[in-house]
């Protein structure tokens, strides 16, 4: 774990204390109607809540047992707190926060929202007679209502940050898979590169060794094939190392497709991935990656369409659309790295919020481009729509 990740987690530990602060409603009936019973039971009642409370927090781990038994202490407070202090419907609001994160099934946690719900009502209604224990109608509609909206609310929140949770695992093993793969990729490759010449440049050595006595004249083109060779090599080492840098834009929609997945964003590709020289793909790769790591953490989106084209002017197009919320778009490093990138292509960037997100970037054709893709006939409807930022 790093010093960043160390920070975050004492930060984490120290956020559920403020949720204490609703504990001051236990306080309003010994306050409004002063009573020396009222006021002990009120205490003694908030100093065992803080006892669960440490517990439940100390087992951050959704799923363990002891947590559950801390969330039905609360509960059963709240139940004994409730027809002599109305501020116990607290309690029953806090177990409606506490149960969306410690049970991953939503339906289970429903069912006990209902169950909560009818033992408040069952409780009402035995305690309905006015008298030193007494619970009005009006109290249990109220902390029936506090408990569908706030754990309605909670709900939501814990399935947001179970989704990140899993995304964040999925991205990280996938990074971590093609690290390995690459590393298999890059040991072969300069087996492959190296061994043979390597090999080759030891024989040639050799033999100007010998020669270089008996034969100076041959000894000096020996000399000559060793430093071709040597070049060779290094120019082969080198594109070696480059494929380690990027692995092409097949590896980066192969990946694309998996994060997305990951985040429940359905791709679509509307076209095949083109065969371009190397440093426009490494532009389309990073400003791919990018625009997914956008469309992860922003956009909200469902759906996400790559397409790629050849426009009538001789550019080579890449657009990318989702179907999630219109942001305001601030532009960032990302954004500004990406323009950069383009521009010192001679290409164009062209962004629009609606609806959703679409980037679209155009790169003149150039010479070196092998494969090119065959004109697309409607690249004006690709290109009307935006507007150069």
């Amino acid at each position: 774990m790093t010093g960043n990740d160390n920070i975050s987690s004492r930060r984490e530990n120290k956020w559920p204390w403020i949720w204490l602060a609703y504990t001051g409603f236990l306080f309003i009936d010994p306050i409004m109607e002063p009573s020396r019973h009222i006021w002990l039971g009120t205490i003694a009642v908030f100093v065992t809540f803080l006892t669960i409370f440490f517990g439940y927090v100390r087992e951050t781990d959704a799923g363990r047992p002891l947590r559950f038994w801390m969330i039905g202490a609360t509960f059963l407070l709240g139940l004994v707190t409730f027809p002599w202090n109305s501020g116990g419907i607290t309690f029953f609001v806090y177990v409606a926060g506490f149960l969306p994160f410690s049970i991953q099934s939503k339906n289970r946690v429903l069912a006990l929202f209902f169950a909560e719900s009818l033992a408040i009502l069952g409780e009402t209604y035995l305690f309905r007679v006015p008298g030193p224990l007494h619970i009005g109608w009006p109290n249990a509609i109220i902390g029936i209502f506090l408990l569908v909206i706030i754990g309605g609310g909670n709900i939501f929140f814990a399935e947001q940050k179970r989704a990140e949770c899993k995304l964040r695992a999925a991205q990280e093993e996938n990074v971590a898979l093609a690290a390995v793969a690459e590393r298999e990729r890059i040991a072969r490759d300069l087996h492959d590169v190296l061994g043979h010449t390597l090999s080759v440049i030891v024989l040639k050595a050799e033999l100007v060794g010998r020669l270089i006595e008996s034969d100076p004249q041959r000894a000096v083109r020996e000399i000559a094939d060793v430093e071709t060779t040597a070049r060779t090599a290094l120019s082969e080492v080198r594109e070696a190392i480059g494929g380690y840098r990027s692995q092409g834009l097949t590896a980066e929609m192969e990946r694309t497709r998996k994060t997305l997945q990951s985040a429940g964003v359905a791709l679509s590709c509307e076209s095949p991935v083109p065969q371009l020289n190397a440093s426009e793909e490494t532009v389309l790769c990073l400003t791919v990656r990018e625009a997914v790591t956008n469309i992860v953490r922003h956009a909200k989106a469902t759906q996400c369409r790559i397409r790629f084209a050849r426009s009538e002017d001789g550019y080579h197009s890449l657009l990318i659309t989702d179907d999630g919320a219109q942001p305001r778009i601030r532009e960032g490093n990302g954004l500004r790295g990406m323009r950069e990138r383009v521009q010192s292509l001679g290409g164009r960037l062209s962004i629009t919020t609606s609806p959703g997100v679409a980037i679209l970037i155009e790169l003149p054709h150039t010479t070196d481009t092998q494969n090119d893709l065959t004109p697309s006939t409607d690249s004006s409807e690709i290109k009307a729509p935006f507007v150069t930022t």
